[in-house]
């Protein structure tokens, strides 16, 4: 099978130069990596990747970058793999996500287990994550669980091209994107399971730069929740256990914020949209507003 990988970027030119250069480690290599970015001046290239790379620019926002690379792969590859610029996968991903595929034809979305997540944290370095996908190495069993997801988490998954059809990555739900991947993945639920497989392993870094402000942040935890209930994309079940886990945290937290974390911030979001949405008005890009 045809295999791409797509890497949405913003303001990190030296990890992504450092990512594609890990990449050329993997067992199965992709056939091409595409990196989307606003412009050249957000990409770094390394010499000598053993694989093809190609550039697409286009609007600022993930889920913006995310279809600009997905439009034009879509009749050109089987597998279509997203990774984050700051996702590091174990050397035999890509080969195991192939194998999942081939072996599985009801399978629509596959997603790799973060056996380590900088996003909730300070964030973590290289050195990090490679001795986390060693220690996961050591403790990984010959025989995959695989776990059946609403939605697949956007730093690594992985879909069936052939059954993306007219769908797209919802625009409206700009800059950051919160729950974007949910949102994208929850609909192909339609089309085949949605699964993560635990022998599958990668790290999330959680690098913090090139995010967006914590009180825009902290909008999107409510507006993105209520929009995409409404949208009818995602159970109710789901999204509003999350927005209410992100709004007690914000609160409980922000007397003594983790240097990290603009706690206030997000909470002064949090409320603006909650303000909003009683009002009745939802509507995902207001943080464009602030």
């Amino acid at each position: 099978m045809k295999l791409a990988v797509i890497i949405p970027t913003l303001g990190r030119s030296e990890q992504v130069a450092r990512l594609l250069r890990y990449l050329g480690g993997q067992t199965r290599l992709p056939d091409e990596v595409i990196l989307s970015a606003p412009d050249a001046t957000h990409v770094e290239l390394p010499e000598g990747c053993p694989f093809p790379v190609s550039l697409v620019f286009g609007p600022k926002g993930l889920a913006a970058q995310r279809n600009t690379a997905l439009i034009p792969s879509l009749g050109r590859f089987e597998i279509i793999t997203f990774f984050d610029d700051d996702f590091v996968p174990a050397a035999e991903y890509l080969k195991q996500v192939e194998e999942a595929f081939i072996a599985n034809g009801g399978w629509a979305v596959v997603m790799g287990r973060v056996v380590r997540d900088g996003a909730t944290n300070a964030g973590l370095t290289w050195e990090d994550a490679e001795a986390a996908l060693r220690e996961a190495e050591g403790k990984r069993s010959d025989v995959p669980s695989v776990v059946d997801h609403v939605g697949a988490y956007g730093c690594n998954m992985s879909l069936r091209s052939s059954l993306v059809g007219d769908l797209r990555f919802d625009e409206r739900l700009v800059l950051y994107g919160w729950q974007e991947d949910i949102d994208f993945t929850s609909q192909m639920r339609s089309k085949g399971r949605v699964v993560s497989v635990t022998s599958i392993t990668g790290v999330h870094l959680g690098i913090k730069t090139g995010r967006v402000s914590g009180e825009r942040f902290g909008y999107s935890q409510v507006a993105n929740a209520i929009y995409l209930i409404r949208k009818g994309s995602v159970p109710a079940s789901f999204a509003l256990p999350l927005m209410l886990r992100n709004i007690a945290a914000n609160l409980a937290k922000s007397l003594w914020p983790e240097p990290y974390v603009d706690r206030r911030g997000r909470l002064r979001g949090n409320l603006r949209a909650i303000l909003h949405v009683a009002m009745g008005r939802i509507e995902p890009e207001y943080i464009l507003k602030i």
